[in-house]
């Protein structure tokens, strides 16, 4: 099965191929220039370096969000696009979910937090189990599903989860920088950070994760696919306050 996946949910713009167990290509920029500028031409490069002939893939991977709502609408847009053009299947992945499976095999619970204003983060918990079928393999197992919170909501209950279990956290993602000093204050029990490598959005990380998805049914047509922001966006709060709702 080959998937092209696409992930501009944040900071990072990311576009990757990967067919069976084979990561073909992989594009992602973290730098000033918005997803309108970098996507399509970084789509357009990979499918020239690689030869791709588009009609080839089985299904387009997006993450699905949450995450900028601008962000989500460009990635979507692509994915629908291109979904519509030739006929195949959108694998929504929800982009916390996608985050995690970058520490892959960890023993450790994983959060990912994503800056998401106002003293609120986009997180979930999970954690990985061996699944006993060959070495090496392993299940991502959703503790605390993706949802839009405060950072001490998240820290208060990791504390208590990773007391219970006795296992350290491990976060990754564009909230680490804007809460470390935060996490310091807040952090009960033994955390870390991802490294570089592995501490942003990956298309590589959705797309094998897509798959898994794909074999679950977890598919929509183009026509179907729209992003998950999870909160309204900040013009519709400030509205809504306006309104007194």
């Amino acid at each position: 099965m080959k998937i092209l996946a696409i992930d501009s949910s944040g900071l990072v713009a990311s576009v990757a191929v990967v067919e069976e167990n084979n990561l073909i290509a992989e594009y992602t920029m973290n730098y000033k220039k918005t997803h309108s500028q970098t996507l399509l031409p970084m789509l357009d490069e990979v499918k020239k370096m690689t030869d791709l002939d588009l009609t080839s893939i089985d299904a387009v991977a997006v993450a699905a969000g949450p995450g900028s709502f601008t962000g989500l609408r460009i990635g979507s847009a692509t994915a629908k696009g291109l979904g519509l053009a030739l006929g195949k299947p959108i694998i929504p992945v929800p982009t916390v979910d996608a985050l995690a499976y970058n520490l892959y095999g960890t023993d450790r619970i994983i959060c990912p937090i994503m800056d998401a204003r106002r003293e609120q983060v986009y997180t979930g918990i999970y954690h990985f189990e061996a699944t006993g079928e060959y070495n090496f393999a392993y299940k991502l197992h959703i503790l605390e599903k993706q949802c839009a919170v405060s950072i001490y909501e998240i820290a208060e209950k990791l504390n208590v989860l990773c007391q219970e279990l006795g296992k350290e956290v491990l976060f990754l993602g564009d909230g680490v920088p804007v809460f470390e000093e935060r996490l310091k204050e807040l952090m009960q029990v033994p955390y870390s950070f991802a490294p570089a490598h592995m501490n942003r959005q990956r298309a590589a990380s959705l797309a094998v994760l897509a798959a898994i998805y794909y074999e679950e049914g977890r598919v929509e047509t183009a026509a179907e696919h729209a992003p998950d922001y999870l909160r309204l966006s900040q013009a519709e709060r400030e509205l809504a306050e306006k309104n007194g709702q």
